[in-house]
């Protein structure tokens, strides 16, 4: 494991904001594998069950609870772990909490990634920093090709344009203070992410599981919406083998300019699926029935959403790794053992099982990052 991304983590410092939540849970857990020192910063984790407690990864990483909202925290989160990485996840992450909350949601999401560059501004150390965003901070035309990353950024709800307020405010940062400085920075957009230990809210694959071990049926919002759906693992691989890339472009034979900006980590086209095909292929591994609860005066969301990834394949080789059907019976068959492990252990135990099983395939795929550092 430790030899993966060529050993680009072992042993270094890795700093992660959000690390409470889904992804950030699931980054840390892999980190850890890597070998890797990690420091987290975040809020408590928003849900009970949450991922981060069922690994117990409070006790096996430096656990720091703070608000990415104060500067100060973030300041001091960077000068206590001295990073070689960090890894910017911390977010209000949910479209229709963003319509309860908007002030908080843009506080968070495009101040608190403000802050986060100004601590790392006055950084003097080498450090390459993924801040990831989201594929919503495009402006959506409900085009039927994917967005490439200089596509124009915009949002006509609260969540989708504090994303794309994140992107230019990084954009902005990286022009006017990192063009010769210590620090790299580079920006991750994943798409609609699912896997094992998501309890949020109002998102459809917890909503999916909440239902089915009620045995009730699964409540559907907008069936017809199409989206790019991907294990988490997917962009997570993304994300490490960018930072990995920009601590080290002369042996990933790139230039260092052309790591420092945006890319997009999405699935391959046969996952942009429909929210019914979805749903329909969750209950291929987990029988139940689902209603459709598409409420008119509901807040809007983007009916059609997809992502190209040429870029990240062109300039980084990276590629998808499970099919759309691999991802929903890997998310459905973490939550279906899930139900039978009672200790850290037993949890961490069956999400190491699918970070190694994503690795073999990859490493059988020839993925870059799977593959010995290419010496010049």
């Amino acid at each position: 494991m430790r030899t993966l991304f060529g050993s680009a983590f072992n042993g270094r410092r890795v700093l992660v904001t959000g690390h409470t939540g889904f992804k950030g849970a699931w980054l840390c857990e892999w980190l850890l594998g890597l070998g890797a020192e990690v420091t987290g910063v975040s809020l408590p984790p928003h849900t009970d069950p949450s991922l981060f407690a069922q690994l117990g990864l409070a006790r096996r990483l430096r656990h720091i609870i703070g608000d990415i909202q104060d500067p100060a925290v973030l300041a001091k989160a960077v000068t206590g772990c001295q990073p070689d990485f960090v890894f910017h996840l911390a977010a209000q992450a949910v479209v229709r909490e963003s319509y309860l909350r908007p002030r908080e949601t843009f506080n968070v999401n495009a101040m608190g990634t403000l802050h986060l560059l100004e601590a790392l501004k006055d950084f003097k150390k080498p450090c390459a920093a993924v801040l990831v965003t989201t594929d919503k901070c495009y402006e959506n035309r409900e085009w039927h090709h994917g967005y490439r990353e200089d596509d124009r950024l915009g949002g006509r709800d609260p969540y989708s344009a504090s994303k794309a307020a994140a992107e230019l405010i990084i954009a902005s940062y990286r022009h006017s203070f990192f063009q010769d400085h210590a620090v790299q920075i580079a920006s991750g957009r994943a798409g609609n992410v699912i896997g094992g230990g998501d309890w949020a809210k109002d998102r459809l694959v917890p909503d999916c599981i909440r239902a089915l071990q009620k045995n009730q049926p699964i409540p559907v919002r907008n069936p017809r919406a199409t989206r790019p759906w991907q294990h988490v693992l997917e962009p997570l691989s993304g994300y490490l083998w960018l930072g990995a890339s920009l601590a080290e472009p002369k042996l990933r034979r790139c230039d260092l300019s052309l790591l420092a900006s945006p890319f997009n980590f999405g699935p391959n086209r046969d996952a942009h699926r429909t929210v019914e095909e979805l749903v329909e292929e969750v209950l291929r591994h987990w029988p139940g029935t689902w209603r459709d609860k598409t409420d008119p005066k509901a807040p809007h969301e983007a009916g059609c959403l997809q992502l190209s990834t040429d870029k990240a394949a062109g300039l980084l080789r990276w590629f998808p790794i499970w099919s759309f059907s691999e991802a929903v019976e890997k998310t459905v068959e973490w939550y279906r053992d899930a139900r039978h492990c009672k200790t850290a252990g037993e949890f961490q135990k069956r999400t190491r099982e699918q970070i190694a099983q994503y690795t073999g395939r990859a490493g059988a795929g020839k993925a870059p990052w799977t593959q010995p550092a290419a010496r010049p």
